[in-house]
């Protein structure tokens, strides 16, 4: 399933991490702090424990969300919804 990956985290170093878990996921920079990728049940949970390992819970703020390609293809996108510097070939055919 699409997901998507969203985050505000206040240390470098912990988001630095957050980086390469997603990285490692085979999820996609849409945005400097917003990946999106197939990720099935098992590798969102994993995901998940990683970043609740990592993140200071009073003050960063994450967003794993699961979506459908039906959903997505009705998303509407304005203006520069993804960075152009960071798009790739393998999320432009997500997208079709």
């Amino acid at each position: 399933m699409l997901t998507w990956v969203m985050y505000d985290i206040c240390e470098n170093k912990v988001r630095n991490k957050i980086v390469k878990i997603c990285e490692q996921a085979g999820i996609y920079r849409v945005q400097y702090s917003v990946w999106l990728g197939e990720m099935n049940r098992t590798k969102r949970r994993e995901v998940q424990t990683q970043i609740e390992d990592l993140i200071d819970h009073d003050v960063d703020k994450v967003y794993i969300f699961p979506m459908c390609r039906e959903d997505f293809k009705s998303c509407v996108l304005l203006g520069q919804a993804f960075d152009k510097k960071l798009i790739t070939n393998e999320l432009i055919a997500l997208m079709a």
